[in-house]
């Protein structure tokens, strides 16, 4: 994956930059260490950052982690605040995902067992990580949707493995 002010066209940067809070906009620079550690208490697009940053640097499986922990994240916010404006965070979201998802996707279900690990991982650091940037007592209705979209999923994986392997394998992809 390109780095994430390469992935995303001219345009898509700018509303990246327009659209998020300005302490967020240190995220392409700040230490992956550091990004890691204030993703939690960081505007959801903190995980996006760094997923595509782990991802470049060869560290696909904890970039698989990231993207969802965001997409739990990301999805919470967004539900929590009904009144956001659709060009803002929802429009943001809706590209991050696209740009960093499909290559960290296309990597991640080629393993469909790593990945519903995965999934379990992710719900399991959410439950006993404080959302800092929407907290839970106030988004507690919204974590619920989320996390039970989350799941289904994962039941979806395990329910259609044979055809997400044959679907892949007819694309040319490998997996497991």
């Amino acid at each position: 994956m390109a780095a994430l002010y390469r992935a995303l066209s001219p345009f898509a940067f700018f509303f990246l930059l327009s659209t998020v809070p300005a302490f967020a906009q240190d995220f392409n620079t700040m230490p992956v260490d550091q990004l890691r550690a204030e993703a939690p208490n960081a505007h959801p697009s903190a995980y996006y950052v760094l997923a595509s940053r782990l991802y470049d640097r060869g560290d696909k499986d904890e970039a698989v982690f990231w993207f969802y922990a965001g997409q739990l994240r990301y999805r919470t916010h967004i539900a929590c605040n009904p009144d956001l404006p659709p060009d803002g965070d929802p429009a943001l979201f809706s590209a991050l995902s696209e740009v960093i998802g499909s290559e960290i996707n296309l990597y991640a279900f080629g393993d469909l067992e790593r990945l519903s690990e995965t999934i379990d991982a992710v719900i399991d650091w959410d439950q006993s990580t404080p959302n800092g940037y929407a907290p839970d007592a106030d988004c507690a209705t919204a974590r619920v949707d989320v996390l039970t979209g989350l799941n289904e999923l994962k039941t979806h994986i395990a329910e259609n493995a044979d055809d997400i392997r044959a679907q892949r394998l007819s694309n040319g992809l490998g997996g497991l």
